[in-house]
């Protein structure tokens, strides 16, 4: 199933395991201190609580989503979403948020975000995520997280 993007180059589709090349080039270009390793790429394309989302132009994986699906708490984690340098600021990355909340089915949505990475902070904010923790020194050089939540609304209360 992919996902409409009018008027636009990119398309949003699920990723699946034949996407770890991928996915682990896109990690070392978005997120060189921080990039998962190998294992951790494979599981987040392989487990079934994960929904994981690719942004594509042509045959190239410009972006990427995953989210983390806790259904006792009812709450998910996106665990990971990155769009390569080159294509930030044209909606690719609004674009995977609004597609994974989609299919989340969860109350509640929580994900971190450097303190430093203003940008994304602001994306989140116009999402409607509020800042509800900080993690010290969560990141490998040291810099803290800043951790956003959701609500999400489900269903039709009176």
């Amino acid at each position: 199933m992919s996902y409409p993007t009018p008027n636009s180059p990119f398309e949003i589709l699920p990723a699946s395991w034949r996407d770890l090349g991928a996915l682990r080039r896109l990690e070392k270009e978005c997120f060189p201190i921080d990039a998962w390793p190998l294992l951790d790429l494979i599981g987040v394309l392989s487990m079934s609580n994960v929904v994981r989302l690719k942004a594509v132009i042509g045959d190239e994986m410009v972006g990427f989503i995953a989210g983390d699906i806790k259904p006792r708490e009812d709450l998910a984690w996106i665990a990971t979403i990155g769009v390569l340098p080159a294509y930030r600021r044209q909606g690719i990355a609004a674009a995977l948020l609004t597609a994974c909340e989609s299919r989340l089915n969860v109350g509640r949505v929580r994900l971190s975000v450097r303190t430093e990475n203003r940008p994304a902070q602001g994306l989140y904010a116009s999402f409607g995520y509020e800042r509800v923790g900080l993690w010290p020194s969560y990141y490998q050089d040291g810099s803290d997280a800043i951790v956003f939540e959701k609500q999400i609304v489900t269903g039709f209360g009176l």
